[in-house]
């Protein structure tokens, strides 16, 4: 690999890394955020917590008569902030895809990077709700960038490789997941708020706000004196436009680009709704403890990074992006079926490890045949929707897994969660297989 693919791979890595970080970081720390505001707020005479709790304390239990173990109010808490980043992220993908297809990959790097780390720096300041929500609005917003990561890994990879370069972009997801809630949950040890520091609003998450914040400018410094443009002018398109991507699916050129969109989406509505609940099911069957919680998600993440940087890039060009998706989407109704009925460690880690490899197949080879079904001019709108589509399901998996776990139990969710499954898999047969992996499978 030359030295500038090299540099190229490294800021995309940790581009991905840090959206991923972004988006889970926050995870372990939803029940005392919650608390934390709540008190803040009660000590000034009530807010905008304290009315969501009264509503939810008067009204939820009879909206949602599911396991009174667990506090309805944090579940819903988080899944707002976490729909929040997501749906932003769905709207802007497209947009900073289209803006990137129009000026290049680094213009607009730079600029969702320099987002990136505002967003960061106002969550170590943010004493007040206020300032919260706005961080993570902004951090969202440019958390959209990563269809222009994707898009620079695509501009420097052959077609018959395309599926390695977008395993390795898998990698990044999977280590951001792993260390995302490591770090907040390590950071949470360390509170602020009791030093003369709480003058200039730092809180008890202070410290995990602040670590983001030096990724972040780690990753722009990377990017502005190591990062050099991978599309060249010749090749910009400067007729798109930055509609967000659910307006723009019907306008998408490749019939077989479309429909690996609509996989993903229905394939996401259901995995990140089962991932956001899993905590909740870890803690109701099993009394996890949040150490205990640490090392499922190293399971999680470390079973991502095995199979996206071992068996996907060593095998895709034998079995085929198409065959090796279905291949996951099939794990994954299995697995599902497993976590719904465990009741023992001997079936949830091993529910756990079939969930993980399952989503570990698919993610990479759904993105590779997006791109492989895209023109070169077309590559960061087209990603920028596919990307997108998974924001839209994440703001959509959550909330709705959420609903029917505390309606109906765990068993219930999960086991919907498996049949919900069904959906992609049908649409993934109209996917023809993409010639680039005979490529492939010769490079091998």
């Amino acid at each position: 690999m030359s030295d500038r693919k090299r540099s190229i791979f490294g800021v995309v890595f940790l581009t991905i890394f840090l959206d991923m970080v972004g988006f889970s970081i926050i995870f372990p720390l939803f029940p005392d955020m919650l608390d934390h505001y709540l008190f803040l707020e009660q000590s000034m005479g009530g807010g905008i917590i304290s009315r969501f709790v009264s509503w939810v304390s008067e009204f939820g239990h009879d909206l949602l008569p599911g396991n009174p173990n667990f506090r309805l109010e944090t579940v819903i808490f988080g899944g707002i902030l976490g729909s929040l980043y997501a749906i932003l992220q769905f709207f802007f993908a497209p947009i900073w895809g289209g803006l990137s297809d129009r000026y290049g990959r680094r213009p607009v790097l730079i600029i969702t990077l320099g987002g990136t780390a505002i967003g960061y720096f106002l969550w170590i300041m943010a004493g007040d709700i206020w300032v919260l929500l706005l961080s993570r609005v902004i951090g969202g917003m440019a958390g959209g960038n990563i269809s222009v990561a994707t898009a620079a890994i695509a501009d420097v990879t052959t077609r018959e490789k395309r599926s390695k370069g977008m395993a390795f972009v898998g990698i990044a997801f999977g280590l951001g997941f792993v260390l995302g809630p490591a770090l907040g949950g390590l950071a949470s040890q360390w509170d602020w708020s009791g030093s003369e520091l709480v003058f200039f609003g730092m809180h008890p998450f202070s410290a995990a706000a602040t670590i983001s914040f030096g990724l972040a400018v780690i990753n722009l410094l990377w990017l502005v004196w190591g990062f050099s443009e991978t599309l060249p002018a010749e090749k910009r398109n400067p007729t798109n436009s930055f509609l967000p991507a659910v307006c723009k699916m019907t306008e998408v050129t490749s019939p077989e680009a479309r429909r690996t969109c609509l996989c993903y989406l229905l394939y996401m509505i259901s995995f990140s709704g089962m991932e956001f609940t899993l905590t909740f099911l870890a803690v109701e069957r099993f009394a996890f403890s949040p150490q205990d919680l640490g090392e499922m998600f190293l399971l999680i993440g470390g079973t991502l990074i095995l199979v996206q940087g071992v068996v996907v890039r060593r095998f895709v060009g034998r079995i085929g992006e198409r065959n090796m998706a279905h291949l996951g989407i099939f794990i994954g109704v299995f697995a599902f079926l497993v976590i719904s009925f465990s009741h023992s460690f001997s079936w949830f880690y091993p529910g756990l490890f079939l969930m993980s490899t399952g989503v570990a197949l698919i993610s990479p080879t759904l993105t590779a045949l997006t791109s492989l079904s895209s023109s070169e001019s077309e590559q960061g709108v087209n990603l920028g929707i596919f990307r997108s589509c998974g924001s839209i399901a994440r703001s959509i998996g959550p909330l709705s897994a959420g609903l029917i776990y505390f309606t109906y139990g765990s068993s219930i969710a999960y086991l919907i969660g498996a049949i919900w499954l069904i959906f992609p898999a049908l649409v993934l047969f109209g996917v023809k297989q993409s010639s680039g992996s005979r490529g492939l499978a010769s490079a091998n």
